[in-house]
């Protein structure tokens, strides 16, 4: 089906993965792979095919600096976190930095403008954006902007390994049914066998159950937790259930939340991955569904439950389980949380107390459910971390009262942590109202800064010569709100600075060549997400 000689490796050597397609991830599923680069910089990146340059974007976070390349047979392949481009793209790209007076940029090249054959070095790995390290995120997308999995086009990874399967939960799914007399969730015994299969120790069930894993792989040549290629289950012998991770499309990334067992990812960060259509789940990636993939268990009847799970090389993991029907009384059930605030995820529901309203769009929750609706001054409780958003909902301050002056250094924080830290959520403001969109639920308040970001040189200080130098670098900071932006000037004249935020570094290279005088006044002015500010000022020689 797809085409296994058209695209080349983009890297040289062996092949060697940090990161498989459709692992889970924050919010999201791994849209490519993530090949590692020796954990260095500066490696080449080739062209995996001929074609053009349709897309560059620089961003601080994300992907930082991005490539995507379309292809005479449909396909763009992508190459992300780079860290600098080949002379002619680093040129063209530049030259848009500038005209814009912006480090980040997004433009999108014509079909002639950047033609590229196949092999021919198009950047150097890097380390860029939202990157937990360095290497390089390679993706197929095709013609609809859907993401492929890029060892379908025939792409080589050494992997011998079976997947491995951490652990393994049960669900009664409503209030008739039990596993081993609760109602509740049940952390199943898995027993490790001898060829790497497992047994899980027999359960007494009734009514309707689904299960859960948590499972992972790894390849032959890196110890990377990686996620795996397929899950299937069988009742009895007959499929029920089938999960692939084959091709997703971006507008679905998000409903990740809906396959795994979001409360209880939010409070022991273990990605369970559901083996059953839950509610309200509208991926793509299931096949063979029977009763959507649940376990229907009556009295006195015994089935035997097999999963399967498998890489993308074929290596797999079988689980057996065998399950009892018993129609015993239950002896654990759920309490279930009841308020006077109750999400009909079919409605647009406003929530208003004192002077704080918080507005949710329909179908912002995969469920209705009653919320943990709090207000106490200026801090607000929107319910628990526990459940997934997939819409923006927005929390809206009435700041009546407050003089103009004062505002300047107020911003919306989302409480985070043990110590209740306040972490700034995107906050603007229209008439008397401050407000934030965002997705997650939480406790928030009113918060202020009134710090300004701090700047101090690294290779230089005032009136050095820099002449042998390649690289002006300074290091700023905001603890509060965090840096919303900074400009640059050499006598008065815009410079691109680029900035990390892993390490707070702003970094020019004197390599663009428009820093031409011998004697240099420096002006950087750097911007917290309040409007404080900080000017710093040198001058530096070159010749």
């Amino acid at each position: 089906m797809y085409p296994q000689d058209y695209f080349a490796s983009p890297l040289d050597g062996e092949t060697i993965l940090a990161g498989t397609f459709g692992e889970l991830r924050n919010n999201h599923f791994h849209s490519g792979l993530d090949i590692k680069t020796k954990q260095r910089e500066g490696l080449k990146v080739y062209a995996a095919a001929s074609g053009y340059i349709s897309r560059i974007k620089i961003a601080h976070f994300g992907y930082g600096k991005a490539l995507y390349i379309t292809h005479p047979n449909g396909y763009t392949t992508v190459y992300a976190h780079l860290q600098r481009f080949s002379d002619k793209i680093e040129s063209f790209i530049k030259k848009k930095q500038y005209d814009q007076e912006s480090f980040e940029v997004e433009v999108f090249p014509s079909n002639n403008e950047l033609i590229l054959t196949k092999g021919e070095v198009i950047a150097f790995s890097g380390n860029t954006g939202s990157s937990g390290g360095p290497h390089l995120h390679y993706e197929i997308r095709d013609n609809q902007e859907r993401s492929i999995n890029p060892l379908l086009f025939g792409i080589k990874v050494k992997d011998t390994k079976k997947p491995i399967v951490k652990s393994i939960y049960a669900y009664p799914i409503d209030e008739l049914s039990h596993v081993n007399n609760s109602n509740l969730k049940q952390k199943l015994r898995l027993i490790p066998l001898q060829n790497g299969d497992y047994k899980v120790e027999d359960i007494k069930a009734y009514g309707k159950i689904g299960f859960a894993i948590n499972t992972i792989d790894r390849q032959d040549l890196a110890a990377n937790k990686n996620g795996v290629y397929k899950i299937e289950t069988a009742l009895n012998g007959m499929p029920n259930f089938t999960i692939n991770f084959k091709r997703f499309s971006f507008n679905e990334t998000k409903h990740l939340n809906r396959l795994i067992d979001y409360p209880h990812y939010s409070e022991k960060k273990e990605r369970l991955q559901k083996l059953f259509l839950d509610t309200n789940n509208p991926l793509s990636m299931y096949d063979n569904l029977v009763d959507d993939g649940y376990v229907m268990v009556y009295d006195s009847i015994a089935s035997l439950y097999k999963i399967k799970v498998e890489d993308f090389e074929g290596n797999t993991t079988i689980i057996d389980l065998n399950i009892n029907g018993d129609t015993t009384p239950i002896s654990e059930t759920s309490t279930n949380f009841t308020s006077q605030y109750y999400i009909n995820r079919q409605e647009n529901v406003i929530l208003e107390k004192d002077k704080i309203t918080v507005n949710i769009p329909k179908e912002t929750f995969y469920d209705s459910f009653f919320m943990d609706f709090q207000v106490h001054s200026d801090t607000v409780k929107v319910h628990d971390k526990n459940r997934a958003a997939n819409k923006y909902f927005t929390i809206n301050y009435d700041v009546t009262g407050y003089s103009p002056e004062d505002l300047k250094q107020v911003y919306i924080a989302r409480l985070v942590g043990w110590n209740n830290y306040p972490s700034y959520s995107s906050t603007k403001q229209k008439d008397d109202v401050l407000y934030t969109r965002t997705k997650n639920l939480g406790t928030y308040c009113l918060a202020r800064d009134t710090v300004a970001p701090t700047i101090k040189p690294v290779n230089f200080t005032d009136g050095k010569w820099m002449s042998k130098y390649r690289f002006l670098k300074l290091k700023i900071e905001d603890k509060q709100s965090g840096i919303s932006n900074y400009r640059a000037t050499v006598n008065g004249k815009w410079i691109l600075m680029e900035y990390d935020y892993k390490t707070d570094m702003l970094v020019h290279d004197f390599k663009d060549n428009v820093v031409k005088e011998t004697n240099n006044n420096l002006k950087v002015i750097v911007t917290d997400n309040v409007g404080n500010s900080t000017t710093f000022e040198a001058t530096f020689h070159r010749k």
